[in-house]
């Protein structure tokens, strides 16, 4: 008896998956409307940089009437102090150089009153696509010389002089106005996110809320296209993903460009490409110890004694306290040393690698519906694949694991998984024509074979790449047990242990961590065999 095909299919129809699509299932209740209101065009605080009763006011403000029902329409400042909000969150003078501790809660409150537009107004209604817009006209010197911010948005707001805001933050040391466009900030957050951890603290949430922003923006924008809301024109054309990726270079120069972004990994290349925002922004304020410090050197000439002119009884009282120090003991030493290495760390950590699959994704879904605006989507999956698969095991693994995959749309983990498979596998295995995903296609091209070179390296991407795809086909479509089925799971794992005879060449760009390789190898073929004896139990249990 034939069974059913069951299958990831890369063409819409009934009962299938399009590996071109995206979810746009995610709520899309409507947001509460705010409009401006001239007697709050301006708070006045926000120029004297008295940003904390500023902001609280603001707050107070966009949240005044949410608990009646309906709400009652509440007052939203314009884009210019939504704008300066979104720098003050993130800028060095009120995160890691702060002077005082209320520089410090005015960056907790800018990023705390952009989250609630975000929930409350929504990216339309907020306006927060004129908000967040990136210098288009001005072009950063070699120097570095910071550009004044010269957007449309900017240009037209600057009419009426009750929108101006005086103040550095708000022009020319903006983030809109130092950073090259969107990209450039990903870039430098990413590095910083290997580099730079205290930075990365304050660009991961603020970076995060962007991403926010911008799938927002995009699923409203979808469903008024969906429920025909603009006939006119797509208003997914207007959206603010859309104006990120149209901003700069040609669409072929850019797309490689944003990739390298959204890959950024803290090397000498990337800093290259993707500096610091502000200049010295890496440079933390002085401590009180550290001023002790640089006091107590020696310096004759200066008439500076260091240490010793100090009191002896002083420093016999301060080291009174003070526990003696004592050698590691072997267990400290084997607990430390025998720890799981942590194999998101090149990437930035767990953190940094859910931002870059959300960017991932994101673009993904844009080539499908808009493809003239970045790329049509096999170039875009060809250049996710120049990025993968040179990675070291350790972050391939991560990357195209069944839990990382989940970000993507169902069909479109399975494509990404299979052009990277197919770039490793055999010449002898005879690919298939589309994205198409069945057991029988699973069978006949991938199961059964190695990889095109004797690399354990490569026949362990390969193994991790079929283990992939097993995955996805059972969680979502179901796998069927069969004496070839399994046959050609025996063959494959067999062929790729076989012909990984040759010596990996060790650590990849982003380091191996001393991992071998062929561990990787016989833990992915492990993990095969167990799946494939849970489906035949699982199989033999239902039939009894």
């Amino acid at each position: 008896m034939s069974l059913p095909t069951r299958s990831l299919r890369s063409n819409p129809s009934a009962h299938s998956i399009d590996s071109h699509g995206s979810s746009t299932s995610t709520s899309t209740r409507p947001s509460i409307h705010y409009e401006p209101s001239p007697a709050f065009r301006k708070v006045k605080l926000l120029p004297y940089e008295l940003y904390v009763p500023a902001l609280n006011l603001l707050i107070s403000l966009l949240t005044s009437g949410t608990s009646s029902d309906p709400p009652r329409p509440a007052f939203l400042p314009p884009s210019e102090q939504l704008a300066l909000a979104a720098t003050l969150a993130i800028h060095p003078s009120l995160t890691t150089r702060a002077r005082s501790e209320e520089r410090l809660q005015a960056s907790v409150l800018a990023l705390r009153y952009l989250r609630l537009v975000l929930s409350l107004v929504g990216p339309i209604n907020g306006t927060l696509q004129g908000a967040f817009a990136f210098s288009t006209v001005g072009i950063t010197s070699r120097r570095g010389a910071a550009r004044r911010r010269t957007t449309e948005t900017y240009a037209s707001s600057t009419k009426d002089s009750l929108d101006i805001i005086n103040t550095e933050l708000a022009n020319a040391s903006s983030v809109w106005a130092k950073a090259q466009d969107f990209w450039h900030v990903v870039g430098w957050a990413f590095n910083c996110s290997v580099l730079h951890k205290r930075r990365w603290d304050i660009w991961q949430p603020w970076l995060e809320y962007m991403i926010d922003v911008l799938d927002k923006d995009w699923t409203l924008r979808a469903h008024m296209h969906t429920e025909g809301e603009d006939s006119e024109e797509d208003p997914r054309e207007s959206s603010i993903i859309v104006r990120y990726l149209s901003s700069g270079d040609t669409v072929a120069r850019q797309e490689r460009r944003i990739l390298r972004a959204i890959f950024a990994d803290g090397s000498s290349r990337s800093m290259a490409e993707f500096p610091e925002i502000w200049r010295n922004e890496t440079k933390e304020r002085k401590t009180d110890a550290d001023i002790t410090k640089s006091e107590s050197r020696l310096d004759i000439e200066a008439d500076n004694w260091g240490d010793y002119m100090r009191d002896d009884a002083s420093s016999s009282s301060d080291l009174a306290g003070t526990p003696p120090l004592e050698s590691p003991t072997k267990s400290s030493l084997t607990e430390s040393t025998d720890s799981v290495p942590d194999v998101s760390a090149p990437l930035g950590g767990s953190e940094s690698v859910i931002l870059r699959f959300r960017l991932l994704s994101l673009l993904s879904t844009v080539s499908v519906f808009l493809p003239h605006t970045l790329t049509p989507l096999a170039t875009l999956y060809d250049c996710f694949l120049e990025h993968i698969r040179p990675l070291p095991l350790p972050q391939f693994f991560l990357l195209v694991s069944p839990s990382s995959m989940q970000h993507f749309h169902l069909s479109a983990a399975s494509s990404i998984t299979q052009i990277i498979l197919r770039s490793l596998i055999a010449s002898s295995a005879p690919l298939p024509s589309t994205d198409d995903l069945t057991q029988d296609i699973l069978e006949r091209c991938y199961l059964r074979y190695p990889a095109n070179t004797g690399s354990i390296s490569d026949n362990a991407k390969v193994s991790l790449c079929v283990e992939t795809l097993l995955r996805l086909l059972q969680r979502h479509c179901g796998l069927d047990w069969s004496l070839q089925f399994q046959e050609s799971v025996d063959k494959g794992i067999e062929a790729r242990e076989q012909k990984a005879r040759k010596v990996g060449k060790g650590k990849g760009k982003w380091g191996g961590g001393g991992t071998d390789e062929r561990i990787w190898l016989r833990g992915s073929a492990g993990r095969i065999q167990g799946l494939v004896e849970l489906i035949k139990d699982q199989q033999g249990a239902t039939e009894d």
